[in-house]
């Protein structure tokens, strides 16, 4: 009578950097527990500008991740992101879902810069017009190719991918369950090692999405420039630690130069928005991903839109056992999860 339970999906993020694991378990007052949260680190030629270059890397990063982990779960769920992920929201003749369901490969077909065979096309509408003449519709196109790499390696690592997401809706879903939603218009900025994933909010609703090329990458790469340091080391000054002889210190002109830029990228992502929305401001700015936490990063942002601007904290309303994660370790690496996260609250099939 009740029907049963759905099944939880094991959120699987593969990023350029690393792979992030979480799992959740749904409890009766709409909250969950954290069941498993961990990462493996990929060498840097493991992933390429998101193509996967070595998968036997990603694939020992993963079953590592299951067996350290004792994750018994078989349903995994991954995202992607970059240039095989075209997003977009269109207007077309108001229709019926049947009509839509027929129509949609040769609607498509006008806004997607890759041959319709070549992708898995995904739909929603957001508006049906209320009577009206058009209506609203999201088109989400990701190349198969893409998929089936990501996939792969989910299948090699002894797990069954029951669904793959774009990182911008993982994003968008990991902060309404531990933010809720709002009628200000806020700007999602996800920065991970080698793309930002940026969407905007108004009203409680998703109405703007870009991947920017501009990322953690670029701050790493200036200090090793800088220093002559291999990319273990930049990566820890980045974050704010201290490298032998090097202080933060002395790389922070080179990270305040790089926020610099990244916040000119935004800034021209927020205004092509602004110009093509009756929005007329950002209100607040939530940064996430393992890259928003460089220092100052979120002061240079702040400076230079006039808003608010914090951190996501993906755990915030997720319970969890101080026994089992050291609130430390949750707290240092909850940004770089909030991918995860927002694929570890889905259920398969829905």
């Amino acid at each position: 009578m009740f029907g049963k339970r759905k099944k939880q999906v094991v959120g699987c993020d593969v990023g350029t950097s690393a792979v992030k694991l979480v799992e959740l378990k749904p409890l009766k007052n709409g909250e969950f527990q954290l069941q498993h949260a961990a990462i493996a680190e990929l060498s840097p030629e493991a992933i390429v500008d998101g193509a996967i270059m070595d998968s036997s890397l990603v694939v020992e990063a993963v079953s590592r991740l299951i067996s350290e982990n004792g994750v018994q779960n078989q349903n995994f769920g991954g995202s992607l992101s970059g240039h095989s992920v075209i997003i977009k929201k269109i207007e077309l003749p108001t229709m019926s879902q049947e009509e839509l369901a027929e129509s949609i490969q040769w609607e498509a077909e006008q806004y997607i810069p890759f041959d319709i065979n070549d992708v898995n096309l995904d739909y929603q509408i957001l508006d049906d017009g209320g009577g009206g003449e058009n209506m609203d519709v999201l088109l989400v196109a990701v190349k198969n190719d893409r998929i089936a790499d990501y996939t792969s390696v989910i299948v090699q690592a002894g797990r069954q991918p029951v669904l793959v997401d774009v990182d911008v809706f993982a994003v968008q879903n990991a902060f309404e369950i531990n933010y809720g939603l709002d009628p200000e218009t806020i700007a999602l900025v996800n920065i991970g090692a080698s793309v930002m994933n940026i969407s905007i909010l108004h009203n409680g609703a998703s109405i703007f999405w870009r991947d920017v090329a501009f990322a953690g990458n670029q701050y790493t790469e200036a200090i090793q420039r800088e220093l002559n340091l291999p990319r273990e080391d930049a990566e820890r000054l980045k974050l704010g630690d201290r490298v032998e002889d090097h202080s933060l210190q002395q790389v922070l002109g080179v990270l305040n130069s790089v926020s610099e830029d990244l916040a000119s990228e935004l800034d021209k992502t927020i205004k092509f928005f602004l110009a093509t929305s009756a929005v007329d401001r950002v209100e607040r700015i939530v940064l996430s991903g393992g890259a928003s936490k460089t220092v100052n990063l979120d002061e240079v942002i702040k400076e230079r839109f006039q808003a608010d601007v914090e951190i996501l904290n993906p755990f915030r309303n997720i319970r969890y056992s101080e026994s089992d994660f050291d609130p430390e370790w949750i707290s240092r690496n909850a940004s770089a999860m909030t991918v995860a996260v927002g694929l570890a609250v889905r259920t398969v099939g829905d």
